[in-house]
């Protein structure tokens, strides 16, 4: 009897599992040959247990830098964080996601790659503007493990928080489609002064 009641104990502390950081390190950043006017910093965070490789996730990087330089933002910074987290938040949600953002409190954009099994969409943005009832998730972006062209939707979803802005477009070729593809990399004039002016004014982009 005494080692049951020990066990039913112990298990809401085991439910009660801490959000905690296991490792901070930077990852090398390879500065691109075009002219930059704006520098950007990001914070990627991998969930324990969401299947993710440091490796893929620095490839993404790699790709998703090159996209935005054509708006004349060069990738400066870039740290990865890797979190153990209790299993309810390898999926996102509104509730429980502001809960992860919270606790951590990271530096800002952040990128939260998740193992998504459980949600009917690969990524998702969140501004200042979709955020003002949840500010917890401000600047953030979540992506699902089974996302297809993963730097195109790092650099769609980086877009959407840096103009600040969920709007699409139907252009031919340009990044802001709805559907992520190797032919939608294309960003327009506006659209780069939009994410410059924006993503400066939210103190994302120096």
């Amino acid at each position: 009897m005494r080692r049951l009641l020990l066990l039913l104990v112990a298990l809401p502390a085991l439910a009660q599992a801490p959000i905690t950081i296991l490792e901070r390190r930077e990852l090398a950043v390879v500065q691109s040959t075009a002219a930059s006017t704006h520098r950007l910093s990001l914070t990627l965070a991998t969930l324990e247990g969401a299947g993710w490789a440091a490796d893929d996730v620095h490839s993404a990087l790699r790709q998703s830098a090159q996209i935005l330089a054509q708006c004349g933002v060069a990738l400066a910074k870039a740290e990865l964080v890797r979190i153990s987290a209790p299993t309810r938040f390898l999926d996102f949600s509104a509730a429980v996601s502001r809960e992860l953002a919270g606790t951590l409190a990271l530096g800002k954009p952040t990128v939260f790659f998740l193992s998504g099994k459980r949600q009917a969409f690969e990524a998702v943005a969140l501004g200042r503007s979709n955020s003002r009832s949840r500010p917890e998730l401000a600047d953030t972006v979540w992506i699902a493990r089974d996302a297809r062209d993963l730097g195109l939707v790092l650099a769609h979803e980086l877009a959407h928080v840096l103009m600040d802005s969920g709007e699409h477009v139907e252009e031919p070729g340009n990044l802001m489609r709805e559907d992520t593809s190797p032919e939608n990399v294309r960003l327009t004039g506006a659209q780069c002064a939009r994410l410059r002016a924006n993503g400066s004014a939210n103190g994302l982009l120096h």
